[in-house]
C-alpha cells in the first residue's frame, strides 16, 4: 500500500512544464462522500423535526429550547474526537498507518474519560432546565428529550474518532454508508418508540442514541475488519497511552472552546425564543433545522480540507496545505449561498411540513418562520 510522501502531494497535478497546480477533481471525489454524510446528518436533523412536529408545537419549542445547547455540549467536548482526524491525517501522509489507527484509539479513551461528566448532566437535566423558567410543558417535555440525548454523548464522540479515522486516510464511503445506516435507522426507531410505544418526546431522543450506537458498532466492525487489521494493526491501538490522551485534550478541548463560540450565542438565542412563547420557539427551531442543509453539508466539505491538510502537512509542505485550505473554503461558501438561496425562494412549500399537528398556533407558526427564513438565510451565507 503506498503512502504520501514530500513528492507526492494530496490533490496535486503537473501539467505540461512540471508546474504543480490544484486537482479539483481529486478534492471533489474526496469531498462528496462526505458532502453526503454530512447532508445526511441534516436529513437526520429534519426527520427529528418532522416527527416531533406531529406531536405539538410545545414539542417543537422544547427541542428548539435544547437543540443547540446540546449540539455546543456536543462541540465543545467533541473537539476531543475531531481532533483525531488531524492525527490520522498527518500520521498516514508521513506514511504511518499504525500511528494513524492508534490515534482512534486515543480518541476512545478521550471519550470515555468525558462520560461521567456526561453521566452527571444528563440525571441532573430537570434541575438545569428550571433555571430557564420555561412554562411547566414545555419544561417537561424538554426534560423528557434532555437525559437520552445526554447518555449518548460518549457515543457520539467516540463515532466522531472513527469517522475521522476513515475520513483521514480517505475512506470517506465507509463514513457515508454509515451515516445513511444511522438515518434510516432512526425513522424507524422515531416511528416505533415515539408513537408505536407512546414515548413521545423521550422516543425521539432515545432514537437518535441508538441509532448512533448502531452506527459505532458498524464503524467499529469495518475498523476492526480483516483489511484494515493488515494495513493499519486496528486491533491493537486499545491500551490507554496517557501521554498521548493529554495531548489529545490539551489540542481538542481548545478546538472545540473556539467552535462554540457561534454556536453559544445561538443556544442562548433559541432559548430566549422559546421564552418569549410557543410560537416563536416552534418558528425559530423549524427554520434552524431547514437552513441546516445549507452549512451541515459543508462540513463535510470541511472535513476533506482537514484531510487534505493534515496530509499536505504530514508531507512536509505548508504551502500546499495552505492552497488546498483556501479552496476548500471558496467551496464552502459556494455552496452555503447557493443552497440559502434555493431554501429562501422555496419557504412556503417546505415550512408547513414539519408542523402537522392540529395545534391552533399552526398558522402562526408558519407565517413567522416564513418571514425569519430570509434573516437565517442572510446569516448562514456569513456563517
Amino acid at each position: 500500500m503506498a503512502y504520501q510522501t514530500e513528492s507526492v502531494l494530496p490533490a496535486a497535478k503537473l501539467d505540461g512544464r512540471g508546474k504543480r497546480h490544484v486537482d479539483y477533481r481529486s478534492i471533489l471525489l474526496l469531498a462528496f462522500p462526505l458532502f453526503l454524510s454530512s447532508g445526511v446528518q441534516a436529513v437526520l436533523n429534519l426527520t427529528d423535526s418532522w416527527f416531533i412536529g406531529r406531536l405539538s408545537m410545545d414539542a417543537i419549542a422544547a427541542m428548539g429550547a435544547l437543540y443547540f445547547l446540546i449540539l455546543v455540549l456536543f462541540v465543545l467536548f467533541g473537539g476531543v474526537g475531531m481532533y483525531v482526524q488531524t492525527l490520522v491525517a498527518q500520521a498516514y501522509g508521513e506514511g504511518k498507518p499504525h500511528q494513524a489507527a492508534q490515534a482512534v484509539g486515543t480518541g476512545f479513551w478521550g471519550a470515555l474519560l468525558l462520560t461521567p461528566l456526561f453521566v452527571v448532566l444528563a440525571v441532573s437535566g430537570a434541575e438545569l432546565l428550571k433555571l430557564f423558567q420555561f412554562s411547566p410543558t414545555v419544561e417537561q417535555l424538554a426534560s423528557d428529550y434532555w437525559t437520552p440525548r445526554l447518555l449518548g454523548l460518549t457515543i457520539a464522540i467516540v463515532n466522531l474518532g472513527l469517522t475521522a479515522f476513515f475520513n483521514g486516510v480517505g475512506k470517506t464511503t465507509i463514513t457515508l454508508w454509515v451515516s445513511i445506516a444511522i438515518a434510516l435507522l432512526n425513522v424507524v426507531l422515531n416511528e416505533g418508540l415515539m408513537f408505536q410505544l407512546g414515548m413521545g418526546m423521550a422516543g425521539a431522543a432515545w432514537a437518535t442514541t441508538l441509532s448512533l450506537t448502531a452506527g459505532m458498532v458498524l464503524f467499529l466492525w469495518v475498523f476492526l475488519s480483516r483489511e484494515i487489521r493488515q494495513d493499519f494493526q486496528s486491533h491493537r491501538v486499545w491500551n490507554p497511552q496517557w501521554p498521548t490522551i493529554r495531548s489529545l485534550f490539551a489540542a481538542g478541548l481548545p478546538l472545540g472552546f473556539l467552535m462554540t463560540a457561534d454556536l453559544t450565542g445561538v443556544a442562548f438565542f433559541q432559548i430566549m425564543q422559546v421564552k418569549l412563547g410557543v410560537v416563536p420557539g416552534a418558528a425559530t427551531q423549524v427554520v434552524m433545522m431547514l437552513t441546516s442543509t445549507a452549512y451541515m453539508p459543508t462540513l463535510g466539505i470541511a472535513q476533506a480540507g482537514t484531510t487534505l491538510v493534515g496530509q499536505s502537512i504530514g508531507a512536509g509542505n505548508r504551502r500546499w496545505a495552505q492552497r488546498l485550505g483556501n479552496v476548500v473554503i471558496a467551496l464552502c461558501v459556494i455552496y452555503a449561498v447557493t443552497a440559502n438561496v434555493v431554501l429562501a425562494l422555496n419557504g412556503k412549500w417546505l415550512i408547513p411540513l414539519f408542523v402537522t399537528t392540529t395545534d391552533s398556533q399552526v398558522a402562526a407558526v408558519i407565517a413567522l418562520s416564513q418571514a425569519l427564513l430570509w434573516v437565517a438565510v442572510a446569516y448562514n451565507a456569513f456563517n
